[in-house]
């Protein structure tokens, strides 16, 4: 029997209506190839608007060469616009709406992948990749700037909806927000009202080439996860000079991914399964000895930001969109009827069941299926992101790795 509710009403995002207050979350597909489009990516998203989204979001898409962390991503350039509305014509028979993030990873990066030597807000030493880095040119900001301009314009090309910038989990814009990776001593360093300048400078050129037909959705931190990062009093006044900036909505999220990547998702980073889908011997063995504390493990429960996000809603009057740990229509409902947030996202809840939204629309207690053992996170550095339960010939040892998640957050709970 279908239930209704706040969450299954329609809401504007700027210029965009969206039929539900339900997004796919910009969780990373891992499904590109070469950095172009695929038909397992179009597949999975139409599955996802097919099952009840109200919009779908490709995630992590390159705006220029030097902002590629990988080849299965994609890279924003005209090559590809035929391709991406092939993807949105889709999307829109289903009946939701498309977004694509679209960021620049910084010093997340090596040259094979990104054509040059990475490049940040500093220069310096990536550990996590490892690589050395250049601190950006002044001139070299205006230009990554166009670029963000440059990236919507061939999103609406390609039939998207909405953009979603991504400046929060440590790449390039957050890597200028952030003292950590902001050492710089020009106007783009030192106070937070420099370190938000490149930030305004990307924003108020996706602004004007947004227009007044396409949705501007950024993804900020409440919290960069760790003491030298920013904490939630600068967060907040960024997300106020974004609102002033006249973006028409924030996803609230938090994280480093080169510093404390668990806090943005939650839980342990099966160790075993990442290094054993590794192709680099060095990395593989690498990571195997050492990558319990580079990756330290952040607890997971269902909403897990909410208490943080809670902040946010109160001093902010622009839409926010909630991500992390939603698990169940119960929660939902209460993100969107309670707690007064006008969209949620998900990620590993829709990876599991691309049906979840319309079952959610049908019962009201429905719970998602995802045990949250992060095997999908694990294994999307090097193949596509994929559910443990879809994959029938796992081996031994990552199934036991799973198992052992499984009963450690079964003790903890």
């Amino acid at each position: 029997m279908e239930t209704q509710g706040l969450l299954f009403t329609p809401a504007n995002i700027g210029p965009v209506t969206l039929r539900n207050r339900t997004i796919r979350s910009a969780a990373f597909e891992g499904m590109g190839k070469d950095n172009n489009p695929t038909r397992q990516l179009k597949d999975y998203h139409v599955a996802v608007a097919k099952g009840g989204v109200g919009m779908t979001t490709l995630a992590y898409a390159g705006i220029c060469r030097s902002a590629l962390s990988f080849k299965t991503q994609l890279w924003l350039r005209p090559e590809i616009v035929t391709d991406l509305r092939d993807i949105t014509d889709e999307i829109h028979n289903q009946g939701a709406k498309a977004s694509i993030q679209i960021g620049h990873c910084g010093n997340m990066t090596h040259k094979s992948t990104a054509g040059s030597l990475p490049v940040g807000a500093s220069s310096g030493i990536n550990l996590y990749s490892p690589t050395f880095v250049r601190g950006l040119r002044k001139d070299e900001l205006k230009e990554i700037a166009s670029y963000f301009g440059d990236a919507v314009r061939l999103a609406r090309d390609s039939g998207f909806d909405c953009v979603e910038v991504h400046a929060g989990h440590g790449y390039l814009i957050s890597q200028f927000l952030s003292p950590y990776t902001n050492h710089r001593r020009d106007e783009y360093g030192g106070s937070l009202q420099n370190r938000m300048k490149f930030m305004r400078e990307c924003i108020d050129k996706v602004m004007k080439a947004a227009g007044s037909d396409m949705g501007v959705i950024v993804k900020m931190n409440m919290n960069d996860g760790f003491k030298s990062g920013m904490q939630e009093p600068e967060c907040l006044l960024v997300g106020k000079e974004l609102e002033q900036l006249g973006v028409h909505a924030l996803v609230l999220s938090g994280g480093f991914v080169s510093k404390a990547p668990m806090y943005v998702m939650r839980g342990k980073m099966p160790i075993k399964t990442m290094t054993h889908y590794m192709e680099q011997w060095w990395l593989k063995y690498a990571v195997r000895w050492f990558g319990s504390f580079m990756v330290p493990t952040s607890p997971f429960q269902p909403l897990y930001f909410l208490d943080q996000a809670r902040m946010f809603r109160k001093e902010l009057k622009l839409p926010l969109i909630y991500v992390g740990g939603v698990t169940s229509r119960e929660e939902a409902d209460r993100i969107i009827n309670d707690e007064g947030f006008e969209f949620l996202q998900m990620g590993r809840a829709l990876l599991n069941d691309t049906d979840f939204v319309n079952k959610m629309k049908l019962s009201p207690g429905c719970k998602s299926a995802c045990e949250h053992v992060n095997y999908c996170i694990a294994r999307m550095y090097s193949k596509e992101m994929a559910c443990h339960q879809h994959i029938s010939d796992l081996p031994k040892g990552i199934r036991r790795e799973i198992e052992k998640i499984r009963k450690t957050d079964a003790k903890i709970s």
